[in-house]
């Protein structure tokens, strides 16, 4: 069966062009053909070992295509012209070691670099509503290194939130998070993309929160076998069949991948 597409409107601002990514010799994604536009939110999901991280390292200029293009305002990945323009939160964004000292406040502060001058350039109140958003008003004194790591989570999702990025990426932002923060934090990013013109690209395990929030669904594994609006994302014996596995055993692999 072949991925359906969403035709979307608006500014484009990334384009994916016949994407292939190589790891250790091994081919972990190929055939990526993507295009996002301004104020879409769109969820990436799929079995583990899919590529989901590995699609948005590529994006962001930290693994090299080994074919294909990408594109980001017109602009390859790392590009200057991209400064201050994508908000980046990864996997490991919420671990520090021990010995650091950093307060949530100061960790925020730092996603205000500016573009233009490559100084931080502080803005306290714009500071304090990205905690406010992530509700983290109670530790925003509290070195990071003593916080949860729901918390961590939070703190970095509020350093992405302050620099007023345009393109938001985040890789697992809901793994160590409650479930009423991690509904609240689903709510602000809906919000970001109806209300700021915010675009953003989120990798998840949970699928059920990304049917709940995204706009728009992408399902990796290897390739792109499902893009398309939420409300058209196949049930589990179609994900089995694009997938194509045995429909017997598709319930528990398919499971697996909101664990």
């Amino acid at each position: 069966m072949q991925p359906i597409h969403l035709e979307a409107t608006g500014q484009q601002i990334l384009k994916i062009e016949d994407l292939s990514v190589r790891r250790s010799g091994k081919t972990v994604i190929k055939d990526i053909n993507l295009n996002i536009n301004r104020g879409e939110f769109v969820g990436i999901v799929g079995p583990n070992g899919s590529g989901k991280s590995t699609l948005l390292l590529a994006i962001v200029g930290a693994l090299k295509q080994h074919s294909g293009s990408i594109r980001i305002y017109g602009s390859p990945p790392l590009s200057g012209q991209l400064l201050g323009r994508i908000g980046w939160v990864s996997q490991a964004a919420s671990y520090f070691p021990k010995h650091v000292r950093i307060s949530v406040r100061e960790l925020v502060s730092l996603g205000t670099l500016s573009a233009k001058t490559a100084f931080f350039l502080t803005d306290q109140d714009r500071v304090t509503k990205a905690i406010q958003m992530v509700g983290l008003e109670d530790v925003q004194d509290v070195d990071v290194s003593r916080l949860s790591g729901g918390q961590r989570q939070r703190a970095v999702i509020a350093r992405a939130l302050v620099s007023e990025s345009e393109f938001i990426l985040l890789d697992e932002p809901l793994v160590g998070i409650d479930r009423d923060a991690r509904n609240s934090l689903l709510k602000l990013l809906d919000n970001l993309c109806h209300e700021k013109g915010k675009t953003i690209l989120m990798v998840s395990h949970d699928l059920t929160a990304i049917r709940q929030t995204a706009h728009r669904m992408i399902f990796l594994e290897e390739t792109i076998r499902f893009d398309g609006p939420t409300d058209r994302f196949p049930d589990l014996d179609v994900l089995a069949e694009l997938r194509g596995i045995d429909p017997a055993c598709s319930s528990i692999e398919i499971d697996s991948m909101e664990g």
